[in-house]
């Protein structure tokens, strides 16, 4: 295809001789080619030169060159570049396996107006700046005044007899002459040697005889006393391999070399380019250059590289909205792909509290226990360790608040997850299951109050999988028995329930924030919400070793809290947690209206969807094992909550023995299929053809 590339490279916006094939592939024996050729409805719109590193899994855009990026013609418009660059990217993912790509823009000056589409693409794919390499570049147009110093140099070596002289084409005594005394001043002035060897020189000025020139400074027919190489591309000339030797720099002969090439020979050139003033990968600012180019007009100009990391689920976000999901597995839930969708506030978040200095109990603390107080709806929300200290904490309060003795019984769902009932023992109190009801999988309140006797001081509804519990009638039951109700909505943050949130339908309740949750950290962190100022005042001191003053402590408390980082995030996300809850609800009704399989038993949708922010959506069927066999052979991934029913785990031994059937049926039966507000539909309805294909003898 170097035909066709060359063609094009022709005809583009930004592409020079120097990425054409033959110039590529010389150096091919350095580098592994991986460029790439970009059609759009069958007509080529883009090339992209590229090498690969395999031992680095890297990409590199051209590594042969001090630029390399995207090629593209000129009526090419931005979100084309943007697809383009998303599309490359995916490319590298998928059939390189590929970690990183390097990226190195054209920069303006080599293309026919000063526009970088592929910039903002490097932008939406999160790439971070690496180097800078500072050139100095006469803009012909608007150049810098002449320095009187460089005039001067210029008029001493005409005075000295030396005057310009170009090399004959094929005159290859004369570039092994110049390449020789090049490489003996970079060695005795630099301790470096020319990148280009003589014999790979001629060879790229045999195959570029129009493109590439050698001008040189003479004194007389034989001696040769500066010299520089020449790239000439349409609109730049970029001067390279400058060098002189002792006798040019005492008489100034690079300043008569200069002048000549700015003002005679590439007078109609747009650009003349000095060439990079920049070392050690552009952390060293070399300013005698940078000084000597300036006094011929010239002006900085940059030559950047860029690092992106080849993260799928970055990548992919590019452009939310257009480009579709990978067709691959589906995700239970692809956590890397939501936080990336709150990127680039989330990161500049974390950033700030970690340039701050204060990561415990600080003002990202103080800010989220605000804001989530105020979004549900109560006067106090107190950040602790995570869900299960929450939960802790509260029982343990009132404990102390109430007097409870270490015979005082919590009732508690028997189907949840253990969490539920580890608090109960941790703050010494007594647990009692209960069972749920088969529909709804949520605490059976005529149960309940059938478990209520004269040691009960608190009922525990959970709002499991993230449908409220029937909190009317739990809370009738409670106020009809003087017992404490606190919510376990650990799975229902944002849920409502006649217009109150949960949260605020109990006397206390315990929030996680673990990362999977709807709202989810990026690490443990975990809450508790009440409206009572004592309770809260008490919880925050038993998370914090029983103490509201340094070094005096009141209680035997714990260590729970939620760090600055933590707080930090999930105030980022907490502003979007109604419209991701939306997508879940929109999600599960399309899962329960498409679901036709009579193997499959679909949960209950609530009356009021407001009820339930499903954090899981579960189904249930009796050959649990070979369905979830056939869904993971199908690419999607499911999750059971729970296997173990609490009551059969050894942890719990007291219980061992205790039969509940409707949970343990429900703990057989029970598995939950992807759901997450950044599924595509197309991913749902993979779900659900799988599952309505699904056939099995359960005979």
């Amino acid at each position: 295809m170097a035909a066709e590339w060359d063609e094009f490279v022709d005809k583009s916006k930004n592409g020079t001789f120097l990425l054409k094939r033959q110039f590529m592939d010389y150096h091919s024996h350095r580098f592994t080619d991986c460029s790439l050729v970009v059609y759009e409805d069958n007509e080529l719109i883009g090339l992209f030169p590229a090498n690969w590193d395999d031992e680095t899994r890297r990409v590199y855009s051209h590594q042969g060159l001090t630029y390399g990026g995207l090629i593209y013609l000129p009526e090419v418009t931005q979100l084309q570049v943007l697809q383009m660059m998303q599309a490359i990217m995916l490319w590298y993912i998928d059939f390189l396996q590929a970690r990183t790509l390097t990226y190195k823009p054209i920069p303006y000056i080599y293309s026919t107006c000063a526009a970088e589409e592929d910039l903002y693409a490097l932008f939406r794919a999160n790439a971070r700046l690496t180097s800078r390499g500072v050139s100095s570049v006469v803009e012909m147009d608007n150049p810098l005044k002449l320095r009187k110093l460089r005039i001067r140099g210029a008029k001493k070596a005409i005075d000295a007899g030396l005057y310009i002289d170009r090399m004959v084409d094929e005159d290859w005594s004369v570039l092994k002459e110049y390449m020789d005394m090049l490489e003996e001043g970079l060695q005795k002035h630099h301790n470096l040697k020319p990148v280009h060897t003589f014999e790979e020189m001629q060879l790229l000025m045999s195959r570029f005889p129009q493109q590439i020139k050698l001008y040189l400074t003479r004194k007389d027919r034989k001696t040769i006393v500066a010299g520089c190489i020449v790239f000439i591309t349409r609109r730049v000339a970029h001067i390279q391999y400058i060098s002189s030797n002792d006798e040019g720099r005492k008489n100034g002969a690079l300043d008569l070399l200069f002048r000549h090439l700015i003002y005679e020979r590439f007078k109609n050139m747009a650009y003349i380019d000095f060439g990079i003033s920049t070392e050690n990968h552009g952390h060293y600012l070399n300013e005698g250059l940078i000084f000597q180019k300036e006094g011929f007009g010239a002006r900085a100009i940059c030559y950047d590289a860029y690092e992106v990391e080849l993260d799928r689920t970055v990548i992919e976000q590019m452009q939310p909205g257009i480009i579709k999901a990978p067709q691959g597995r589906v995700k239970f839930l692809d956590l890397k792909r939501i936080n990336a969708s709150f990127e680039p506030a989330l990161s500049d978040a974390i950033t700030r509290v970690v340039r701050s200095g204060w990561y415990l109990q600080g003002s990202a603390v103080r800010q989220f226990e605000r804001n989530f107080a105020e979004y549900i709806g109560v006067t106090d929300c107190v950040l602790c360790g995570n869900g299960l200290e929450a939960l802790t904490l509260i029982l343990r309060a009132y404990k102390i608040l109430r007097n409870w003795d270490d015979e005082s019984e919590v009732i508690v769902p028997a189907n949840t997850f253990i969490a539920s009932i580890l608090a109960i023992r941790e703050a010494g109190l007594k647990p009692v299951l209960c069972e749920p009801t088969p529909e709804t999988y949520l605490i059976d309140v005529q149960a309940a109050e059938s478990l209520i006797s004269e040691h009960t001081v608190a009922i525990m509804p959970v709002h499991l999988y993230g449908r409220v519990a029937p909190m009317t009638q739990i809370n009738a039951l409670a106020a009809k028995h003087n017992c404490v109700v606190v919510e376990d909505a650990a799975q229902a943050h944002g849920a409502k329930y006649e217009g109150v949130r949960a949260g605020h339908l109990g006397n206390a309740a315990g929030f996680s924030f673990y990362p999977g949750k709807n709202l989810g950290a990026l690490g443990d962190a975990g809450c508790i919400t009440t409206d009572d100022g004592e309770l809260a005042a008490l919880v925050r001191k038993l998370g914090n070793y029983g103490s509201s003053e340094k070094y005096v402590n009141d209680y035997p408390g714990l260590n729970s809290r939620t760090d600055e980082i933590q707080a930090a995030a999930l105030d980022i996300k907490l502003p979007r947690l109604d419209a991701d809850n939306e997508r879940r609800r929109e999600i599960a009704r399309r899962y329960v209206e498409g679901i036709d399989n009579l193997l499959i038993q679909k949960p209950e949708m609530p009356h009021n969807e407001a009820d339930n922010v499903f954090y899981v959506f579960p189904i249930r069927c009796k050959c649990r094992e070979q369905l979830q066999n056939w869904l993971k052979e199908q690419g999607i991934e499911t999750l059971i909550h729970y296997p173990i029913p609490p009551h059969k785990q050894k942890a719990l031994s007291e219980f061992a023995g205790m039969k509940l059937p409707v949970t343990e049926q429900i703990h057989r039966e029970i598995l939950s299929l992807p759901i997450s507000p950044l599924m595509t539909d197309e991913e749902v309805e993979r779900v659900i053809a799988a599952l309505n294909v699904f056939n099995y003898n359960v005979e």
